[in-house]
């Protein structure tokens, strides 16, 4: 099974200390935690608008993003990223928050619509549709209403650990997926993935 080739590793989220736990920046949870497991240090970069750092993992060179342009703006970030570093959108995993997945179930996917998230259709008007996503569950309030304030909010501590769970989860499958590809990391290691589902949208 070959190998699913990635370049850069982009978390959406909001930056600042009140949004820091919010269930909103899931995708900068799992940034910080691939930072952490590989040994990267994030620093500022205004010409990507966004925290920068690079790591390896399986032997491929990976530039981890969390923009700092609030979320709504985020492809920004990620087209400067891309452009400066001439990485194709193919190349690019978008972690962020899905309200249409309960609490701690996560999927991969390529391809595909925003499916209402805005920072991830800000993304795609910017470097379209072709590009990897992880999309980590945060459940959802059961009422279009409250959805601003649900994820602008922290989770309850039993969902926070749900989360967080899942995206510790997540770091040890992109390793799987980028040494032995999408399709293996579903396959052969379920045992790592309960809980996650893997497979590629090419809708």
């Amino acid at each position: 099974m070959p190998s699913t080739p990635l370049n850069a590793i982009v978390g959406l989220g909001n930056p600042g200390p009140e949004h820091a736990r919010t269930r909103h920046n899931a995708g900068y949870w799992l940034a910080d935690l691939l930072a952490e497991k590989y040994q990267g240090k994030f620093r500022a970069h205004a010409k990507y608008h966004g925290d920068v750092c690079r790591i390896e993992i399986a032997d491929q060179e990976i530039t981890l993003l969390k923009p700092q342009t609030f979320m709504n703006r985020s492809g920004l970030s990620v087209r400067a990223l891309c452009d400066y570093l001439k990485i194709s959108p193919q190349h690019v995993l978008i972690a962020y928050d899905e309200l249409d997945l309960p609490v701690g179930t996560v999927r991969f996917k390529f391809a595909g619509g925003a499916g209402g998230h805005n920072g991830m259709r800000d993304v795609l008007t910017h470097i379209g549709q072709e590009c990897w996503r992880l999309r980590i569950g945060i459940g959802h309030p059961g009422n279009k209403a409250e959805v601003i304030d649900y994820v602008l909010r922290r989770a309850p501590p039993d969902e926070e650990n749900q989360i967080t769970e899942s995206i510790v989860r997540s770091v040890d499958a992109i390793g799987v997926f980028l040494e032995q590809g999408a399709e293996k990391a579903m396959q052969a290691n379920k045992h790592l993935l309960a809980g996650l589902n893997v497979y590629k949208n090419t809708l």
